[in-house]
C-alpha cells in the first residue's frame, strides 16, 4: 500500500513537471513570433506574452522599438499595439513600495520600508508621452488615429496620493491589464483587420534598429547625458 501512495505521487510529480514543461515550451514558441528571449527585460516580455494570450495578434505586437527622432537620436519604447482604430504605447517599470506622484511633476518618489528609504524616479507619465510624441511624429501619416498611453508596473508596489491621470493614459499594475484591453475591446478600438502596411514598415524598421549595437550605445549615452541634465536641474 506504502509503494502505491509513493508511486502515486511520483506519477502525480511527472505529470506536473511535465505540464510546467510543457507551458513554458508554448510560451518560448508564442515569444518569438513578436521578439527574442534576450529581447528587453523579463517583465516587457511577460507583458508580451499577456498581450498575445489575450488574443491580439503577433503582427500588431512590436517589442523594443528605438525610433528615430528628427534630431538623430533615438526614443527607445517598450511595447506598441497597432490596430485600424487606435495605437497603444506601452511603459512597463517594475517597482516595489509606495508609489507617489502627480502628472505635474518632475519626478516621482518610491518609499520603502515604511518610510525608511525614499527614492526618486522620472515622471513615468511624462515619460511615456514624450514617446507618444515621438511616435506621432514617425508615423505622421496617421496623425488621426487615438493615441494611448498605458504604462504598467510590476512589482509589489502600491500607488499613492497620484492625481489627475489624463483620460488617454492608463497607469496600472500589471494584474490590470486585462481589464483595460477588454474596455478597448468593447469599445471597438482593437480592429485588427488589414493593417496598413506602410505603418507596419516604419515600425519593424524601429524594432530592428534595435539590434544595431552602435545605436543601443549612442542611445545609452543620450540617457545618461540626460539623466545628469535632469539631476542638475532637481
Amino acid at each position: 500500500m506504502f509503494s502505491v501512495v509513493i508511486w502515486g505521487l511520483i506519477l502525480l510529480f511527472l505529470i506536473l513537471l511535465w505540464s510546467v514543461i510543457n507551458d513554458e515550451i508554448k510560451n518560448r514558441k508564442l515569444l518569438k513570433t513578436v521578439t527574442n528571449e534576450n529581447r528587453g527585460t523579463k517583465t516587457e516580455r511577460d507583458l508580451v506574452l499577456k498581450l498575445l494570450k489575450f488574443g491580439i495578434p503577433s503582427n500588431a505586437v512590436f517589442h523594443d522599438l528605438y525610433i528615430r527622432k528628427n534630431n538623430g537620436n533615438f526614443s527607445q519604447v517598450d511595447l506598441v499595439v497597432v490596430s485600424n482604430s487606435c495605437i497603444l504605447v506601452f511603459e512597463v517599470k517594475s517597482y516595489s513600495g509606495w508609489i507617489f506622484g502627480s502628472v505635474n511633476n518632475t519626478h516621482w518618489t518610491q518609499v520603502l520600508d515604511y518610510g525608511n528609504q525614499k527614492f526618486s524616479f522620472y515622471n513615468p507619465i511624462k515619460q511615456n508621452n514624450r514617446h507618444v510624441l515621438d511616435l506621432r511624429n514617425h508615423l505622421n501619416l496617421y496623425q488621426d488615429l487615438p493615441f494611448y498611453s498605458i504604462i504598467v508596473f510590476y512589482g509589489n508596489c502600491e500607488f499613492k496620493k497620484i492625481d489627475a491621470i489624463p483620460n488617454d493614459t492608463h497607469l496600472i499594475k500589471s494584474n490590470d491589464i486585462l481589464n483595460v484591453l477588454k474596455r478597448f475591446k468593447e469599445n471597438n478600438l482593437l480592429d485588427f483587420y488589414e493593417f496598413e502596411n506602410q505603418m507596419t514598415e516604419k515600425l519593424i524598421e524601429s524594432v530592428n534598429n534595435g539590434d544595431n549595437e552602435e545605436i543601443r550605445i549612442q542611445h545609452i549615452k543620450n540617457i545618461e547625458e540626460m539623466i545628469k541634465k535632469r539631476s542638475s536641474n532637481y
